[in-house]
């Protein structure tokens, strides 16, 4: 199990295996906050801390909710609006160092054309 939190510990992220990559975004909030993001399905994290910590944020087209703890401030997760939707972004910055560095960094040009930038 690989656990991570907010700076004050308000929210933590538990997941059971790590990513095969994870992703850095360009769109306009994503290069504002710096988060390396994962998408997971929604069974495979638990969140604890939410929704009692933290607060939500949407924008643009209105598909997801873009998490922070509202003690701290910092990014946790995103998560669709469509409740049919199964999976949650986790920010893995949130995440020890150590557990970071083994994953390569995909970029992903979300600011433009919506594929990645190999």
């Amino acid at each position: 199990m690989y656990v991570g939190s907010c700076h004050c510990g308000a929210v933590t992220i538990e997941v059971e295996n790590l990513p095969s990559a994870v992703i850095s975004c360009n769109c306009s909030v994503c290069r504002r906050t710096a988060g390396l993001w994962a998408r997971f399905p929604r069974l495979a994290v638990r969140i604890s801390g939410h929704p009692e910590n933290t607060i939500g944020y949407v924008w643009g087209d209105k598909t997801l909710r873009n998490l922070r703890c509202r003690v701290c401030g910092c990014n946790t997760h995103w998560e669709p609006l469509d409740s049919t939707q199964d999976y949650v972004g986790i920010n893995m910055r949130n995440f020890e160092p150590a557990v970071l560095s083994s994953l390569p960094v995909r970029k992903f040009d979300g600011a433009d054309t919506w594929t990645f930038i190999e």
